[in-house]
């Protein structure tokens, strides 16, 4: 990300890509082999991504929100059906099942953590509406996994799909597997900030055949040949057929060749932002202002969200976060939940902060602060110190 936020000039970004001369090479390799598209090194970068999440199938796309529209539809979301997930989120994890023409109901978040409430996904699956769903859409914020447990055995009960959004969740182990392979269907983000980047991107896995089948033809055109399959073996490459209205989801080799190289450094990254995280917990912790973010199983710390307690502040999060900012330290806030954006209040009636108290409070009282591999101690000194004098400046 810029060095710069607001037009305040930063110490400390609030994130930047680790990329080194592999990743330069790698993309000097595509561009000189003279096949840009999707080919071998997609092909590649998809059978060793499988087999670092430990998934029978992947699937390479050219973003998270690509790969969850490709997953939601193979599960059968559609008009007629619904979809249960979190409205704390990014909006688009909802806004894919709206564009295959389906409603989503959301349940709150727990008390003590962003993720998703199962207690709150039974009461939907119990209720009337609960026949309508087909798929629970849970979002592991943070890196840090939602109670799958739980969720798997709601969706045994009550013969639903499991589609994780795992865009923050890479490489999160927990005894069930690696978020994103436990359920029917996980996808993963390759975005620019996230653990691993290809600038653009993502990965849909699954360990269901007919699932990675469907959601393979789905993804370049409902087409029943790749392209590199076209134009590499002997059958003649204008022969081939459409069997369903496809779309293009299709990661070019370009980026793949980027995400070879970022996923071979995955474990030393994830070793890096542990080792920060570490240092802000210490120091942090400390702190009667700050509410430490909750620490799970398999927790991969993509982000470091840091609640405020309002009630030791005399200001509230949006100025603290300003503070921040104007000191030089680059931050963020996850999430803007769903509910305050006009286009889901217009498209269901009640929908706001009263139902969704957890939610609600979590966005009022977190800001994300910089975390990513190449910080420097300094880095991470700098921020801390600035963290805590702002709180005694606005000591309650």
């Amino acid at each position: 990300m810029a060095d710069t936020q607001n037009g305040t000039a930063l110490k400390v970004p609030f994130f930047r890509a680790s990329i080194g001369k592999e990743e330069e090479e790698a993309a000097l390799r595509v561009l000189r082999s003279g096949w840009l598209t999707t080919g071998k090194e997609a092909l590649a970068f998809e059978k060793e991504f499988a087999a670092k999440v430990e998934s029978p199938y992947a699937l390479a796309v050219n973003s998270n929100t690509s790969g969850m529209v490709l997953a939601m539809e193979a599960c059968g979301v559609g008009p007629g059906k619904a979809v249960i997930t979190t409205p704390y989120t990014f909006v688009s994890t909802a806004a894919c099942a709206r564009l295959l023409g389906a409603d989503v109901y959301f349940a709150d978040i727990e008390k003590d953590s962003y993720s998703i409430d199962p207690a709150k996904i039974e009461e939907i699956l119990e209720s009337p509406r609960g026949k309508n769903v087909v798929a629970i859409v849970p979002v592991h914020i943070a890196g840090n996994v939602c109670n799958m447990e739980a969720i798997m055995q709601l969706a045994r009960k009550y013969s639903v799909k499991v589609i994780e959004d795992a865009a923050h969740s890479f490489p999160s182990k927990t005894h069930l597997g690696y978020a994103g392979a436990i359920g029917d269907a996980g996808v993963f983000s390759f975005y620019v900030t996230k653990t691993i980047t290809t600038g653009e991107g993502g990965m849909v896995v699954t360990r269901d055949e007919s699932l990675a089948r469907h959601m393979t033809t789905m993804r370049m055109h409902g087409m029943d040949r790749t392209t590199w399959d076209r134009y590499t073996s002997p059958k003649a490459s204008w022969e081939y057929d459409i069997i369903a209205p496809g779309y293009k989801y299709n990661l070019p080799d370009i980026l793949a060749a980027i995400g070879r190289e970022q996923l071979a450094k995955a474990d030393e990254f994830d070793r890096k932002r542990k080792e920060h995280v570490k240092k802000y917990i210490a120091e942090l912790g400390k702190l009667d202002f700050v509410k430490l973010p909750p620490d799970g199983e398999g927790n991969s710390w993509h982000l470091f969200l840091m609640r405020l307690d309002l009630t030791k502040l005399t200001c509230d999060r949006n100025t603290f976060a300003k503070e921040l900012q104007a000191a030089g330290v680059g931050i963020s806030v996850h999430f803007i939940p769903i509910f305050h954006f006009s286009y889901w209040n217009r498209l269901y009636e009640g929908f706001d902060a009263a139902h969704f108290p957890n939610a609600e409070q979590h966005y009022n009282e977190t800001i994300s602060i910089p975390l990513f591999p190449d910080m420097a101690e300094g880095d991470i000194t700098f921020v801390i110190e600035t963290i805590k004098h702002i709180g005694e400046k606005y000591n309650a």
